[in-house]
């Protein structure tokens, strides 16, 4: 069993699923240590014609064996066959259900962790939670739970029936039991330990495991296939040898409990062999007495199955804890009120800003005013800090208090969650799922008829791509959607944004991979067809801006220069010299 605060619960919630399922065990418990007993009979009987049963002398006939052996065991097989099958049903099926219950609890609080956690926490790490350690703590729910009380309850009735056949006998045996004890509690320890190193170098070979996979393309194009090799070769043998450090624990638990075992069988057999000699011990007497310790080795053996168990149950919960425990970084304020609308007005007031790992400001007193309906651009160099301005509008960062204005209220007034509800965003990394184009299309929508998934491509100048398609909408794409070019890609992407007809559409350099005359197409689309909303297109070539309302030149975090493209190439030096130097490239044909 493991406890903690984020399962406890869940002993109280199946709490009657649970004594159902111990109820049947010591039921067959109970009736399992009948056994001996009629072993006795059977060996008293032979040897004497005569057994003692509840105090009365019965002749060992054919009656006997079939009223006090015979009925009662079968009795005894099926209590025991449906008790089994019982406490399976309640402990294992409780078991799942928790596991299940946890892994919607931690995907629902890593829905609501802040981009900053997925920065520092890796996907294969992650992974290794959901899988490696769920699976653990369903084992200890389950297993652990079956494995403490059937120890409790199974040697505590067989100590008794031992003890009343020969008290010192049972002690004798149990010398070797309490040192077992002694060991368990000292290797667990060094077992959890253990268990946390080894989960720790299985994460660090999943994660650069999925990152190989992800780049294999990268990898091929620079040859770098070996050096990949022997980089993972070196995490698999750290994996491996921090496996074999803990089975080496482990199994030596297992010797342990062997030899504690066999020492006790050599006392009962010893001394119970002398009791017998010296005429104070039947034969059945012994026997049933052997035949209770039998019963108690599956408990004992699972003992110290119990302790490696918890060590690794005590290691997988503290890790999951720490996602739990885990706070977003962005979330609502207290200040925050309900908002029906967003019309898409935005203003930055002197806003400054940087990372909450960062040293230094990436924005500097930022200040610009974008109306409701305004088709903008945001240009500059890389690293100029457009694409943290954007981030700033959809709250992915904290944002200063009256620094940014949506609608006229600062944007911390706002929930999250309404003023993305009324954006729609294409990022830089366009990520498509492994789904059909048709779904990944209308993801931005509850619901949506394949009329307008096919209008939104044709907005995004993708239709006729899809179209060549043997499964046209319905071709499923690759992981992140490495079965389309780079253009079709920001294309889709496209297309799903424009699903959504927000009321302020972000698009960060989303038409980058596709040519200038698709480009115009897009743009001539996006004027056209989303008047009286607000559209902000971050880009690097002149090409892609010049013809929108506005244009806001950004330069090391510093807004230098907003206005239309012509007023900018007539008022702002280094955005009329950006304009000639890219008409240079464009004649060179670079």
């Amino acid at each position: 069993m493991v406890f903690g605060k984020y399962i406890n619960k869940y002993y109280f919630k199946h709490f009657f699923a649970l004594l159902l399922g111990v109820i049947a065990l010591v039921a067959v418990d109970f009736f399992q240590l009948k056994v001996p007993e009629f072993y006795n009979y059977i060996v008293t009987g032979l040897n004497d014609g005569f057994v003692e049963v509840g105090g009365e002398l019965l002749k060992f006939d054919l009656d006997f064996l079939l009223d006090k052996i015979c009925a009662p065991m079968i009795l005894t097989i099926v209590v025991i066959a449906f008790g089994r099958f019982l406490w399976r049903i309640c402990m294992f099926g409780t078991a799942i259900k928790v596991e299940t219950d946890l892994r919607e609890r931690m995907f629902d609080h890593c829905k609501d962790l802040s981009q900053q956690y997925y920065q520092v926490n890796k996907v294969g790490n992650m992974m290794s939670l959901f899988t490696n350690d769920l699976s653990q703590i369903n084992e200890c729910f389950g297993d652990g739970t079956l494995m403490l009380v059937d120890a409790v309850a199974l040697t505590g009735m067989a100590v008794y029936k031992m003890s009343k056949l020969d008290p010192m006998l049972t002690v004798l045996a149990f010398i070797p039991m309490f040192l077992l004890f002694a060991v368990g509690a000292f290797v667990g320890k060094y077992m959890t330990k253990k268990w946390e190193e080894r989960q720790e170098k299985f994460s660090q070979l999943s994660d650069f495991t999925q990152e190989n996979f992800s780049g294999i393309a990268v990898i091929k194009a620079f040859v770098k296939e070996f050096k990949e090799l022997w980089a993972f070769k070196k995490l698999n043998k750290e994996n491996e040898n921090i496996n074999i450090e803990f089975t080496k624990i482990s199994t030596l638990l297992q010797i342990s409990v062997t030899f504690f075992v066999q020492s006790v069988v050599c006392v009962i057999l010893g001394y119970g062999g002398y009791l017998v000699f010296r005429g104070d011990f039947k034969v059945g007497e012994l026997i049933e007495f052997y035949g209770y310790f039998t019963s108690i080795i599956w408990p004992i053996m699972a003992l110290s199955m119990l302790i490696d168990m918890t060590s690794r149950g005590k290691a997988s919960l503290k890790r999951i804890s720490e996602l739990l425990d885990a706070k977003p970084d962005v979330k609502d304020s207290v200040s925050v009120e309900q908002v029906d609308h967003i019309r898409g007005d935005i203003e930055f007031k002197n806003l400054s800003f940087k990372y909450p790992d960062g040293d230094y400001d990436v924005l500097e007193n930022v200040s610009f005013k974008i109306n409701a309906g305004e088709n903008v651009g945001i240009i500059g160099k890389t690293g100029s800090g457009k694409t943290t301005i954007v981030d700033l509008i959809l709250r992915v960062y904290n944002v200063p208090e009256n620094s940014l204005f949506i609608d006229g209220k600062d944007v911390n007034t706002i929930p999250i969650k309404t003023l993305r509800d009324f954006c729609a965003y294409v990022p830089q990394d366009n990520f498509l799922f492994s789904d059909t184009i048709e779904n990944n299309i209308a993801f931005s929508r509850d619901t949506s008829s394949s009329e307008e998934v096919v209008r939104a491509a044709k907005l995004s100048d993708v239709h006729e791509n899809i179209s060549e398609f043997p499964a046209k909408y319905a071709t499923i794409l690759g992981e992140r959607g490495v079965t389309v070019s780079g253009g079709q890609k920001q294309r889709i992407s496209i297309a799903r944004a424009l699903m959504k007809e927000a009321s302020i559409l972000i698009l960060d350099d989303s038409v980058s991979a596709v040519d200038t005359k698709t480009e115009k197409v897009i743009i001539d689309n996006l004027r056209e067809n989303r008047r009286g909303r607000t559209t902000i297109l971050i880009a690097h070539r002149i090409s892609t801006v010049e013809k929108m309302d506005k244009i806001i030149f950004v330069d090391d975090g510093k807004i230098v220069a907003v206005g239309a493209h012509d007023t900018l190439v007539e008022t702002c030096p280094d955005y009329k010299l950006m304009v000639e130097l890219q008409k240079l490239e464009e004649e060179r044909g670079e």
